[in-house]
């Protein structure tokens, strides 16, 4: 069985990190090993949330996983809380890179033009070290701007994010995925994916649904690891990571519940081994 080291931090309460990691990589066939960076009471975006900082205990976990003789087939990181996480992370994937894995970066930074509290250009520059390592990252519009030194996303076109793809990729990364970017049609978002190997760039359109849940980033990120591990396609990947995005807004939607619980995922995990009803994905022309 594959394994997953996935670097993130477990919220007891509401659907975000690896409560969602888990049950999503589990689901799809992987044993996915945590190496939690924080516990917390319910995830970020919760008021009053109180929060069991892990930092200082990573490196003796990393250390007996050493003694051990561990290996892993994807090695996966999400919302990181500061830079000393950030350079432990960065030291981790050093020490357990081989050339049969590959490393995954969801550079968790803000949204909607802004970062999330806690983050500075001091954070944002130690993502930018850890994407130059991965071989895959997940920005969503915003984070893609912080990583390229952008003021402002709000008014980009559907060229220039792809050409944003391209920027981030020359770093070092081979596939670029940029979520919430703009399509041709307003009443629908886009996912934009770029690979570096064959130099081709690929968009997967999706209906806006006006909600917002949290832990959908993670979500798409671990389907994303999920059917790479599986040998999927680039544009079959982000197909079915926004099949399974989008069926669980549409799910959650119709029922009154607190939007920050985040989406009914256990309604919509049998997805993630269904064949998809069609594919949507679209080869971009520039």
């Amino acid at each position: 069985m594959k394994k997953v080291a996935a670097i993130h931090d477990l919220s007891s309460y509401g659907r975000a990190s690896l409560t969602v990691v888990i049950p999503i990589l589990s689901n799809m066939g992987y044993q996915v090993c945590p190496l939690p960076t924080a516990i917390l009471s319910a995830h970020s975006e919760y008021k009053n949330f109180r929060s069991l900082d892990l930092t200082d205990h990573l490196e003796a976990i990393i250390s007996h996983w050493k003694e051990l003789g561990l290996s892993f087939d994807a090695l996966y990181s999400g919302y990181l809380a500061s830079l000393r996480q950030m350079d432990i992370v960065g030291k981790f994937f050093e020490e357990f890179k081989t050339d049969h894995n590959f490393i995954l970066v969801d550079p968790v930074l803000g949204d909607h033009n802004r970062l999330y509290p806690g983050m500075d250009p001091q954070m944002i520059e130690g993502m930018r070290r850890l994407c130059r390592q991965a071989e895959i990252i997940t920005p969503n519009l915003t984070e893609a701007a912080f990583l390229l030194g952008k003021d402002n996303c709000r008014e980009v076109t559907l060229r220039e994010t792809v050409d944003w793809c391209r920027q981030l990729s020359e770093c070092g990364p081979e596939y670029v995925i940029i979520t919430s970017a703009p399509s041709e049609n307003q009443k629908n978002t886009a996912t934009i994916a770029y690979s570096r190997r064959d130099n081709r760039c690929w968009q997967v359109k999706a209906e806006y649904i006006p909600a917002s849940y949290p832990g959908t980033g993670d979500a798409f990120a671990s389907v994303i690891t999920g059917c790479l591990l599986n040998g999927d396609s680039l544009p079959e990947a982000i197909d079915r990571a926004v099949y399974f995005i989008t069926m669980g807004i549409k799910t959650t939607f119709g029922y009154n519940q607190p939007p920050l619980d985040g989406i009914n995922q256990e309604k919509v995990l049998h997805y993630l081994n269904e064949p998809l009803p069609f594919y949507r994905y679209e080869l971009l022309p520039f």
